[in-house]
């Protein structure tokens, strides 16, 4: 019954977009497309922002006629934040509801969690969350498994020569959630520091669940530290910045904050939280005419107040190479999609993007950008960065 609703709003959707000029969209069989996101748990923001991004795009693509023809159903389920959760809702739709490709998650434990159901049952996995590339076993890595967000080679190697470059300093404090992400990313960023000479003065790590941050505040203050380089996502992260201004510590440091996007703007409270960087794929308050254009689109559909960060823009990009990938195969099937998206290119809101044919990571436009009076600006474009994700031949 609740994947019958999501169809009804997406055909009522759809007939409203088509009254500005759109095609009508063939009564046809709907085709199934699975996401799994952290609707709660702790990481919800991030897998509401994947949700405007997927129902923008199915609404676009249904409005335009569909893919050959028939309208894409979007069957959403919550992973609670649990891999193990993630799991099972994966497998659910794919052997249940017969959906085409999974969306989602967030998390990359429950991305590995997910990738070998994905593999076993070959059904593609569209991955639009930042990560850390193949691990030592080869995670990130396979013929189901598609990414459309950064890998550290785009979004953390120009940022730390540019903080560098910027007289930021050369001794860097990193502290994060323990998981995989967070350890994966610092791991890559190790050789990165040292390139540009510089040195990491301590590493440390908490569960997520801590409530006061003051201790681990006082030793980065006390460290000697001059870069905060920081992987805390979510509530988390927010209660630590928010302890670390009480303190002053982000007077002290720059805080390089990985993964950062719009998500997290105004969560800090008034002139808080500002002056941190990020390397991102996407800002929101770029005056290029392609992102206003998409922002606009967004909040036509969502609302004029909507926050929209990079899970917002890869999400709805990930939803369309999986039409353009059915529609270049000319079959609608799961190997149809996985065939038709190795090698795509995909015009985007900042540009052409290409899906790399062997490790399906994406080529793509990238910028450095600092939180300023309450936005997220760019202060350097980068130009095209293609992916290096360590998957092996």
């Amino acid at each position: 019954m609740a994947s019958r609703r999501t169809f009804l709003r997406g055909a009522s959707a759809a007939a409203g977009l088509g009254s500005l000029g759109f095609p009508a969209i063939a009564q046809t069989r709907p085709i199934p497309v699975g996401a799994v996101l952290p609707f709660s748990g702790g990481l919800e923001l991030f897998g509401e922002q994947a949700r405007i991004g997927l129902d923008l795009a199915r609404a676009e693509i249904n409005a335009a006629g569909g893919i050959l023809g028939r309208p894409v159903e979007m069957l959403y389920r919550d992973s609670r934040t649990d891999p193990k959760i993630a799991a099972e809702r994966a497998r659910e739709l794919i052997q249940r509801d017969d959906a085409i490709a999974i969306a989602g998650e967030i998390l990359s434990s429950s991305r590995e969690a997910m990738a070998p159901i994905m593999d076993g049952l070959k059904t593609p996995l569209l991955y639009a969350t930042n990560y850390e590339g193949a691990n030592d076993q080869g995670g990130g890595c396979g013929r189901y498994l598609f990414f459309f967000n950064t890998v550290p080679n785009q979004d953390t190697a120009p940022l730390i020569p540019w903080l560098n470059a910027q007289g930021k300093g050369n001794r860097y404090y990193m502290f994060g959630q323990n998981y995989v992400w967070p350890r994966n990313m610092f791991k890559a960023a190790k050789p990165m520091i040292a390139q540009v000479g510089g040195t990491v003065v301590a590493e440390e790590y908490t569960t997520g669940d801590d409530r006061d941050y003051l201790p681990v505040i006082r030793k980065i203050a006390d460290s000697g530290a001059q870069i905060l380089l920081f992987a805390l996502p979510g509530a988390p992260g927010i209660t630590f910045i928010k302890q670390a201004e009480e303190f002053g510590l982000l007077r002290r440091v720059t805080l390089a904050f990985l993964g950062f996007s719009e998500t997290y703007l105004g969560a800090f409270g008034e002139g808080k939280g500002e002056q941190m960087v990020a390397g991102v794929p996407f800002v929101a308050s770029d005056t290029e005419p392609g992102v206003r254009d998409f922002v606009a689109r967004v909040r036509r559909m969502h609302g004029p107040n909507t926050g929209v960060s990079h899970y917002v823009f890869a999400h709805y990009n990930a939803l369309m190479a999986l039409k353009g990938g059915i529609e270049r195969s000319r079959e609608v099937s799961r190997e149809g999609a996985v065939n038709g998206m190795a090698g795509l290119t995909l015009a985007t809101a900042t540009g052409t993007m290409t899906i790399t044919p062997g490790d399906h990571h994406m080529a793509m436009q990238m910028y450095i950008a600092r939180t300023e009076a309450g936005q997220l600006r760019v202060v350097e474009k980068l130009g095209v960065i293609a992916p290096q994700s360590g998957c092996r031949a």
